[in-house]
């Protein structure tokens, strides 16, 4: 798997066991990172991803400019994978990896992120949760990747979606 833009364009990263871990696909990063950048200015910016999986998103934020990047894994072994992979970026940036569920996590986080990316196991049923516990940590757009519709909470405005295959990518400011 290779980073898609910005000052680590094309390195290559490790994978964690796909039976795991469902990374997201270069074609949606890069959607994702597009928009984004359509909506805001990354230079000294936050990036918070909730559910890391392979890690991938927040490197590709911090290729592409974002400041301060955290991530949260829950998986331990996954969690080691990514922290070797962050290993090769942490001494020139700021980006920390926390291992724990990630409701928990942004409970105790004290830190505004100026995009959160929530992508929990598709058919778990915590995507609202997520919104919720994040609102308090982010001060500007909120990003979902999901296959399946969710109810957006009162509070928050659907301000872009966009479809890749099955996958949908919505992103939220909220109100």
């Amino acid at each position: 798997m290779n980073i898609t833009g910005g000052i680590y364009n094309r390195q290559k990263i490790t994978a964690p066991d796909e039976n795991i871990t469902r990374p997201t696909l270069s074609k949606v990063r890069m959607g994702v990172f597009n928009t984004l950048n359509s909506l805001i200015d990354f230079q000294n910016k936050s990036f918070l991803d909730m559910y890391a999986g392979s890690g991938i998103m927040g490197l590709e934020a911090l290729s592409r400019g974002f400041s301060k990047v955290v991530s949260i894994e829950k998986n331990k072994k996954v969690y080691n994978v990514i922290k070797n992979n962050f290993s090769k970026y942490e001494n020139e940036n700021d980006i920390k990896l926390f291992l724990g569920d990630s409701l928990n996590v942004c409970k105790k986080l004290n830190d505004k992120f100026d995009v959160v990316y929530i992508d929990p196991p598709y058919l778990s049923g915590i995507y609202e949760q997520s919104i919720e516990v994040v609102k308090n940590l982010c001060c500007g757009i909120i990003i979902l990747e999901h296959v399946t519709k969710i109810d957006i909470p009162d509070g928050f405005d659907v301000i872009k979606q966009k479809q890749y295959g099955e996958k949908l990518i919505t992103f939220l400011k909220i109100k």
